[in-house]
């Protein structure tokens, strides 16, 4: 059963990366972060800013819009960055070799909806929405999360 576990108004990009530099330490190969939301609403500021902590350097992280995937190699497991706004079927997913990866790496799934059924059931969806002034983002997915992300806060 899907949950909503946070909510977290970003009041720039710096607050983004805040967040994903708390959430990149929790993951293990495995784990898969959908990210939602409209172009401009922080979904490739979060990818980046997370990679970057995950590897614990400055890495150049460009966006995987026409590469599709941009892959990182981390001592834990390899982190798999996904831009999917060019698909149009799941079935091309599965082309890029995202089963197998939902399994062995860390995915960060940027425009997941082109996923359908493809998408594992036990990922973590960020959803996010520009506003006027800031970026909110609503944090939801299944039980387990909620243990793993406890004591976040942006």
């Amino acid at each position: 059963m899907v949950h909503t576990l946070f909510a977290f108004y970003l009041a720039d990009e710096k607050a983004t990366a805040a967040l994903a530099t708390q959430i990149a330490p929790r993951l293990k190969a495995g784990d898969t972060l959908l990210l939602e939301g409209e172009i401009g609403a922080g979904k490739s500021a979060f990818a980046r800013a997370l990679i970057r902590a995950r590897l614990g350097r400055m890495e150049d992280v460009p966006s995987p819009t026409f590469t599709l995937v941009q892959t990182y190699e981390d001592d834990h497991g390899d982190i798999w960055h996904c831009d999917l706004y060019r698909l149009t079927h799941p079935d091309e997913a599965l082309e890029l070799g995202l089963d197998e990866a939902f399994e062995t790496a860390i995915c960060l799934i940027e425009w997941p909806d082109r996923l359908g059924e493809v998408a594992p059931k036990t990922a973590l969806t960020l959803s996010f929405e520009a506003q006027d002034d800031h970026h909110h983002v609503a944090i939801t997915g299944p039980n387990v999360w909620a243990e793993k992300l406890r004591g976040l806060d942006a």
